[in-house]
């Protein structure tokens, strides 16, 4: 069955507006319906055209707008009256945005959708802390990881083993977990003087940053001091940053 109506699963960058793509910019300003997230920036939601209505489903850690199947049908009802319809969702859709969720769900339902991918947070917040991903002397590879372990039983859940063998290991959305990431990880092999960093509200001007080493991050007084959203970012390539902090303004905490 056809429809007249269009969702676009729209990554809204990781925070910074300046980071949207030209695509999630497009998408924005055509839409008749904005369904957003938490941690989309308010200058972008300043881009809607005139009477465009702008719908907030963000979820916060513990307190959600609407559950998951709610928003579902939320995009498809709009969808179904003919709208163009944008979910604008902070990062990239399909890096733990639960957007491949939302396409097959659309999908089954004959809803026409297209995705437009976002700057996930995973490479922007440690790139603005000066931390690259990759270097070629130090890491070959980087591997992402939730920090919320699954919470029911048909989730899939972080392999530690093999999270603790990643030469760059990226943890979204685990500050609060930090003490059973640092655990997890120091038992499965990872040295105790690995490089830590902990950024907070990475791209934005409010960015905060916090270095360690898996031994010493947890008990740092600096660290109590943080709050989510952060990225933590463990390997050898947090030590470039002494070369590589390129912001002029940001609230740094370093030991």
């Amino acid at each position: 069955m056809g429809h007249s109506g269009i969702v676009y699963l729209t990554g809204a960058g990781p925070g910074d507006p300046k980071l949207i793509t030209v695509g999630g910019l497009e998408s924005i300003r055509c839409a008749d319906v904005i369904i957003y997230d938490r941690l989309v920036s308010d200058a972008l939601l300043m881009e809607a055209r005139r009477g465009a209505e702008l719908l907030y489903v963000g979820k916060a850690s513990g307190h959600h707008t609407l559950k998951q199947d709610e928003i579902n049908a939320l995009l498809a009802e709009h969808a179904e009256r003919g709208l163009t319809v944008t979910r604008l969702k902070g990062g990239d859709p399909f890096v733990f945005g639960r957007g491949g969720e939302e396409a097959a769900y659309l999908a089954e339902r004959g809803i026409r959708f297209e995705i437009i991918p976002g700057v996930s947070s995973c490479i922007a917040a440690p790139a603005y802390a000066g931390i690259p991903v990759t270097h070629r002397k130090l890491a070959a590879s980087f591997a992402v990881i939730t920090g919320h372990e699954c919470a029911d039983k048909d989730g899939a859940c972080v392999d530690w083993g093999w999270a603790a063998g990643a030469e760059t290991l990226v943890v979204l959305m685990g500050l609060q977990q930090l003490p059973y990431i640092v655990e997890q990880l120091l038992g499965n092999g990872k040295s105790p003087v690995t490089p830590i960093a902990l950024i907070q509200s990475g791209t934005l001007a409010e960015q905060r940053v916090v270095v360690g080493t898996l031994k010493t991050i947890a008990a740092m007084p600096e660290t109590a001091e943080l709050s989510s959203p952060a990225a933590i970012v463990i390997g050898p390539v947090v030590t470039m940053r002494d070369k590589l902090r390129w912001r002029a303004v940001e609230a740094v905490l370093q030991d």
